[in-house]
């Protein structure tokens, strides 16, 4: 739905308690933040971290980052307070926690309409419970609204664990179904998919090796927990530059006045199709959607 192509290879989660990390994440390289204020703040700090989230988001500093916020649900009693706060403080996303049916989405589009927050604010909803998985298609159907467009599906794959009783085990062997579930509904109705957690920060090769995987899986970015694993999340997720030789290499031939309405050409013995041509353009507008953000390579500044 996103339009133009925004990067999100990288999704730091940032406490929203923690007035240090909210600071530091706007000199991090990172495509998008998600301050949250669910799971990484504890019950007797919701308050306090809700105003920290305001008054970061409210003085700004992110640059070309996006910023969202994870509310905690509408049904806890924080919820409610969280939603209102996202919903005039400027930030670009609202993320919801526990979305399990489409019902859930519309909910929160009633709170945000009560407020009087503009209908533009795009919503981020967490797919973390097995109802979600079984529901991925409904509430990825739902995103095409007038008003609180749904843009990203977010894999809350330890969630998911708890609540399947699957183990997390290397590989995600147990999970990949679910995983793809959630990516082929993301794709029928044109929303980003982002890959869950990998919970052994300091483990940069079995990071690595989950964004291979997340990545060939059909994902856009993975989320990270430590500033230590976005550079390899940005590039991992962004197209390399074999990838795109080849990309422009098919858009150049399709555009040659004798392939003019070709089905088919033949380049290097191969034989490609327009559906080739059209993945190419899709690389190509990946590389430039992350040059026009200001890309910092595998840096984390």
């Amino acid at each position: 739905m996103t339009d133009p192509i925004r990067p999100r290879r990288s999704v730091l989660y940032v406490p929203g308690s923690n007035a240090r990390a909210l600071e530091k994440a706007k000199s991090l390289a990172a495509d998008a933040l998600i301050l949250d204020l669910e799971d990484s703040v504890a019950p007797d700090a919701k308050d306090e971290a809700r105003e920290l989230v305001r008054k970061a988001v409210s003085a700004g500093g992110y640059g070309a980052k996006e910023v969202v916020i994870r509310a905690n649900a509408p049904g806890t009693e924080w919820g409610l307070a969280d939603i209102g706060m996202a919903a005039t403080s400027g930030a670009n996303a609202l993320l919801i926690p526990k979305v399990s049916t489409p019902a859930d989405l519309e909910a929160v589009r009633q709170l945000l309409a009560r407020t009087g927050s503009a209908p533009a604010l795009a919503l981020w909803a967490m797919i973390e419970t097995p109802l979600a998985v079984l529901e991925a298609g409904r509430i990825a159907a739902a995103a095409r609204h007038t008003s609180y467009p749904l843009e990203v599906l977010v894999l809350g794959t330890n969630d998911l664990a708890k609540e399947t009783r699957a183990a997390l085990l290397p590989g995600r062997q147990p999970m990949l179904a679910w995983l793809s579930i959630t990516v082929a509904a993301g794709r029928a109705h044109g929303l980003d998919t982002i890959d869950g957690v990998y919970n052994a920060f300091q483990d940069l090769d079995g990071f690595r090796t989950e964004c291979e995987q997340g990545r060939t899986l059909g994902m856009d970015g993975k989320t990270v927990i430590h500033p230590g694993q976005i550079g390899v999340a940005n590039e991992i997720f962004s197209p390399t530059p074999q990838e795109i030789a080849a990309a422009e290499k098919i858009v150049a031939a399709f555009e040659r006045p004798e392939n003019a309405g070709k089905g088919a050409i033949s380049i290097d013995g191969r034989m490609v199709e327009r559906l080739h041509r059209d993945m190419a353009l899709q690389v190509l507008a990946i590389r430039t959607a992350i040059e026009r953000i200001g890309d910092s390579g595998s840096s984390n500044r």
